[in-house]
Formats: C-alpha cells, sequence, structure tokens
C-alpha cells in the first residue's frame, strides 16, 4: 500500500469560481464541490465555463463520492455535467441537494443518488472519514469538512465566515474545530475569497438592521430589492420586514421564483403565503402596500433589474416613487454592469440606495482577523490557501507565516497541480491535465476549438461574402462579383470599398486560366487577395466566404 495522500486542483485556484478539488488514497477518490464560472468578454457566445474534468473522467472506477460544501453556482454548477460522464452518490445539505435537484431537471435521463447529511454527521467511504462540520455563510446548509485519513486529517473550510449573530442561530461551530485542531490537524484547506480584507465581516443582522430602518422610512415608497437569489437568510429577512410593515410581496426573476420555492419547500424559508402576490397583480395595490423582490443586482443584461431600468420589463415601470434597494456588492468585474443600471434607474426618477451609501450588503466571505482564527483553531502542520486568485493565495500565505507556520510547509496550488501528502511531508508531483471546457447552447468545448476561434475573428473584425459567377467552358465571369461585408467598413466607405474590392477580385480571376478550373482553386486564390486587399486597406482580417457558381 501507498501511505501517501494526492490532492488534485482541478479548480478554484488561481481563479475565482468552478471550485473542485479531488482527494486521492490507493485507488480511492472523494471530490470536493463541482462549480462553473461564467465568461470574460473574450470568450464570446459561450454559456458558463467548468472544470476540464479528463482526470475524473480517467479514474472513474476510483471515485467514491461527490461532497458539496454548499449550493453556490461556483461549487454545484457543474455537477449535471459531472454526471453525465460518471456514476457517483453525492453528499450534501438539504438545501444544497434540492438546489441541485432544481438544476438536474433540465437533464433528461440522468440517474444519480444524493444523500442528505447534516453537521456533526460521519460518513466513511473506504479509507476516508468525513465528518462535517457547520459553518455561517451567505446561503444556508454551508459545510466545512473535516477528513480523516491513513497519512492525517485534512479540514477544508469551504467558504465561510464567522457571524456571531447568524439569522438561523447556529453560528460557524468554533469549539469543534477547536477539538479537531487539539488532536492534530495535517493539512489545511481554507478559502481566500477575502484575506486582502481586514477586520471582520459584518454581521448579516446588520444588514437586516439597515434594511428595517431604510424601509421604515419610505413609508409612501414602492420598494425594489434586488439582491443575491441564493441568500436565503436575506431574503428570509426582508420579507420579515415587509410583513412588519403590512407589504405584500412580489418575486420576479426565475432564480428568484425558484430559489424561494426550493427553500420553502425544506424549511429554509418560512413565509405567510397570503403575503405573496402575483407580480401581474401590481396595479391592485397602492405603492405604500408593495415590495418588490428582483434579481439583477449584479447588473446582469437580461436580468429583470437590468431590464427595468431599461424600460424593458412588461410588469414593472420604474417611476418617481420608486425606491430601488441594491443590497449586493458588485462582484469584480461587474462593476460596470451595476453603475449602468444605477444610472438608468436615478434617470427614471428612482431614488436607488446601494452599499457606497449604506450597508445594505455584507460578504459571506471571511475577512483576515476570521481567516487568523480558523488557523489558530485547527492547527495545521501543512497549509495549502485554495479558493482565490492569485493575489488571494500569496497574501493568505503571508498571513499564515506571520502566525508562525514555516514557508517549507505551505504550497500555493495552481490548476491542474497534484500535492501529495504524507504524515511529515507535503510536496507538489507534477501536474495532470486540468483547465477550463466551455459550455453553450451547442454543447461543451475547448478553449482552442475552431468554433471559439472563428467567434472571435467575427467578433473583432467582421465578414466579407463574396459571390462569382463563372463559366467554366469560356472561363469568364459572368456579371459583376457580388459582395456582402458586416463589420469591416464603415458606413461612408462601404460603397468606394466595394467597387475596390471588386476591382481586385476581377484581377484576381484574369490572373488564371479558369477553364476546367475546379471550383476550390478558385475559391482559395480568391480568399488570398481579397485578404490581402482589405488588410491593406483596414488593418483587419475578416471571416472571408467565398462561393463560386460554374455555369
Amino acid at each position: 500500500m501507498n501511505n501517501k495522500l494526492k490532492i488534485t486542483f482541478l479548480g478554484g485556484v488561481g481563479e475565482i469560481g468552478k471550485n473542485m478539488t479531488a482527494l486521492e488514497y490507493n485507488d480511492e477518490i472523494i471530490i470536493i464541490d463541482a462549480g462553473l464560472t461564467f465568461p470574460d468578454e473574450d470568450l464570446p457566445g459561450v454559456d458558463i465555463v467548468i472544470p476540464d474534468m479528463s482526470y475524473i473522467i480517467e479514474n472513474k472506477d476510483k471515485i467514491k463520492a461527490l461532497l458539496l460544501t454548499h449550493g453556490h453556482e461556483d461549487h454545484i454548477g457543474a455537477v449535471p455535467f459531472l454526471l453525465q460522464q460518471i456514476r457517483v452518490p453525492i453528499y450534501g445539505t438539504r438545501l444544497t441537494l434540492a438546489l441541485v435537484e432544481n438544476k438536474m431537471k433540465e437533464y433528461d435521463n440522468i440517474k444519480y443518488k444524493a444523500v442528505a447529511v447534516k453537521p456533526k454527521n460521519v460518513l466513511k467511504l473506504g479509507s476516508f472519514v468525513i465528518e462535517f462540520i457547520k459553518v455561517s455563510h451567505s446561503i444556508a446548509g454551508a459545510l466545512a469538512l473535516s477528513i480523516t485519513t491513513p497519512v492525517g486529517t485534512v479540514v477544508h473550510t469551504g467558504d465561510f465566515k464567522i457571524d456571531y449573530e447568524p439569522i438561523d442561530g447556529e453560528m460557524t461551530d468554533l469549539p469543534r474545530l477547536g477539538e479537531i485542531g487539539r488532536k492534530g490537524t495535517s493539512l489545511l484547506l481554507c478559502e481566500s475569497t477575502n484575506v486582502c480584507r481586514k477586520g471582520y465581516s459584518m454581521s448579516e443582522k446588520s444588514v437586516g438592521r439597515t434594511l428595517d430602518e431604510i424601509i421604515k422610512n419610505h413609508p409612501n415608497n414602492r420598494i425594489i430589492v434586488a439582491t443575491f437569489a441564493s441568500n436565503i437568510h436575506r431574503m428570509q429577512q426582508i420579507m420579515d420586514i415587509a410583513e412588519k410593515y403590512k407589504r405584500k410581496i412580489a418575486f420576479t426573476g426565475r432564480s428568484m421564483i425558484n430559489v424561494s420555492e426550493v427553500a420553502l419547500k425544506i424549511g429554509e424559508l418560512n413565509f405567510n403565503r397570503e403575503n405573496i402576490i402575483d407580480i401581474e397583480k401590481l396595479d391592485k395595490y397602492d405603492d405604500s402596500e408593495v415590495l418588490i423582490m428582483t434579481t439583477g443586482s449584479q447588473g446582469e443584461p437580461m436580468s429583470a433589474l437590468t431590464r427595468m431600468a431599461a424600460g424593458e420589463f412588461k410588469t414593472v415601470k420604474i417611476r418617481e416613487n420608486d425606491l430601488v434597494i441594491l443590497s449586493a456588492s458588485p462582484i469584480p468585474g461587474n462593476e460596470k454592469n451595476v453603475y449602468n443600471v444605477i444610472n438608468a434607474l436615478y434617470k427614471l426618477g428612482a431614488d436607488v440606495i446601494y452599499d457606497e451609501l449604506a450597508e445594505v450588503h455584507t460578504s459571506g466571505h471571511a475577512c483576515q482577523e476570521e481567516l487568523k482564527l480558523m488557523h489558530s483553531l485547527v492547527k495545521p502542520k501543512f497549509f495549502m490557501p485554495i479558493h482565490g486568485e492569485f493575489r488571494h493565495l500569496k497574501t493568505h500565505k503571508e498571513l499564515a507565516m506571520r502566525l508562525g507556520m514555516e514557508e517549507r510547509n505551505i504550497i500555493l496550488p495552481t490548476i491542474g497541480m497534484q500535492v501529495e501528502l504524507t504524515a511529515n511531508s507535503m510536496k507538489s508531483v507534477g501536474y495532470v491535465k486540468a483547465g477550463q471546457r466551455l459550455v453553450d447552447g451547442m454543447g461543451i468545448g475547448d478553449m482552442d476549438s475552431n468554433v471559439l476561434r472563428e467567434r472571435k475573428q467575427l467578433a473583432e473584425d467582421g465578414i466579407c461574402v463574396i459571390c462569382v459567377n463563372i463559366n467554366n467552358v469560356a472561363g469568364e465571369v459572368i456579371g459583376d462579383p457580388f459582395i456582402i461585408t458586416r463589420g469591416v467598413v464603415y458606413a461612408d466607405e462601404q460603397e468606394s470599398f466595394v467597387q475596390d474590392a471588386k476591382a481586385c477580385i476581377i484581377a484576381s480571376l484574369k490572373e488564371s486560366d479558369l477553364r476546367g478550373i475546379e471550383p476550390s482553386v478558385i475559391r482559395a486564390s480568391l480568399r488570398r487577395n481579397i485578404s490581402n486587399f482589405i488588410f491593406k486597406r483596414t488593418k483587419r482580417r475578416p471571416m472571408i466566404l467565398t462561393i463560386v457558381s460554374l455555369d
């Protein structure tokens, strides 16, 4: 037997999102999370990005379980794609599994086994003994994992914060983490998302108190609150406040409606159904009697709030008596979209309150002092920061060293890295095939696919279509070539460009004897010559399609 534990990082290190880690001992593998992320602007037409699961698929006979720390998309979003490849039991809390089940409705004929667990439950899977530990986060049902292996105990924090006033009354289980630390922890895998923020994260109840004060002070306004659909504790507070001030609640946005139904079904949300009204019936109530809860806190282009701000949402038209509360902070990269929405709402006459004006949002991730407490309780021999870009991981390493950990006992993981852990050592032993896979309506593709390259070319340089008709016997061009361009030249240049391009095409065709020539040869020659012409004229290389018909 090989008395070594391998940790393989398939996502979530050196990046935000698509979290996925595998722990392997001899012929047994457990997977922690299977998440997604959303594409950057340089991936046109791509809907989501998931981890490259090649290593998992190659070793599918070794997989014992998929352990889900919580139900955010960056931790469960790739589960359907994993289950399309392998059959593996899934373990998570009731809410996490309910959100997975909701996702799986979009995929036919995928059968899977889901096992609900609770904090303090212990699960034995071959050489692994997993204990589930309660942690606070911005979604209910979040867990840390204590994984006992033949080489020692590994603690995986999942995403967490230390909230001393949690909405559900159950804070992060610090006593149990301390007990695990006193017994001896070999390795800590700790999230790093907010490691650059000093101090502590604000309590969720503090947000509730701020929202209560705002809504109390605007008794005659129609209230619209945008927040993350997954933040059920925030939703619960908003609904309690609405009921307190005798306002009916209308949900809008598909994810808001879906998550609220799932959470209500399993008891994570509690509200009086009679206090919920259909968004279509808003006009039956005075402004002072309603509160609209919506998606769109990140300025997503197709979200309900963004469409309201653009005047394109049929049932809700923004007007001067509206108060819009964005109960969320912009995720890095979304700032422009969020502020565009805020500006548009102001232009329509609404008042807007967002995180720069009031404490209407708090993060679900631990800040520096909370991370220090986690390290101090767990007391790991070895440490690897996870869940963050490289700057987060590096800052987390420096924090651990300030707490007394030796640099040689810390590794900054990267995508595909395999780390080998023994009772007395930790070292990187190489890399496996890993990275990202791109998902759109056509299926799953790769970064270097022809489709993606063509999309980028179309987006950046446009397209030029050329049609020519040739008498194959006489070797003559019949009529003028036909040219269509999109995204190549501005409208005022179009006429002269087309005339010059036609002259280039005719000159190109005169260079060859066209009698009996294959269309493929003509097309290749045309593409080459017109490409050179366009580049000299515009310094662009658009996609060129040539159609040659022979008479």
